[in-house]
């Protein structure tokens, strides 16, 4: 331990391991941070470590930040569009089909040939 800088070292309590890959992936990332935080504190960290914290907190990334989430907005919505779009034409068939029979026509048959 370097002169002058003084190791805090927080009671570790040790969890089991994930039993799925991305829970897995979750618990090391959050092992990586709490290092980097240490490490920050103890002012051990690399600069690398504090460029990439640095990085984070400035304006341009939280600005990117917040367009990757409207962009994920914009994309559900674009699915649910979609979707709703095939629900509507599914009750227009089944509607036009409803109709034909009260008028005495033969209802379409489903066409598997599209």
């Amino acid at each position: 331990m370097a002169v002058g800088r003084k190791h805090t070292e927080a009671p570790r309590t040790r969890r089991p391991p994930a039993t799925t890959p991305e829970g897995r992936e979750d618990q090391l990332i959050a092992a990586a941070v709490d290092l980097a935080e240490r490490q920050l504190l103890d002012g051990t960290a690399s600069a690398q470590v504090q460029t990439h914290y640095l990085k984070l907190g400035s304006t341009r990334e939280k600005l990117e930040q917040e367009r990757l989430r409207r962009e994920n907005i914009l994309l559900a919505s674009r699915a649910s569009a979609i979707e709703s779009a095939a629900r509507v034409e599914e009750l227009m068939k089944d509607a036009i089909n409803a109709f034909r029979g009260y008028s005495g026509q033969t209802p379409e048959q489903e066409s598997y040939e599209n």
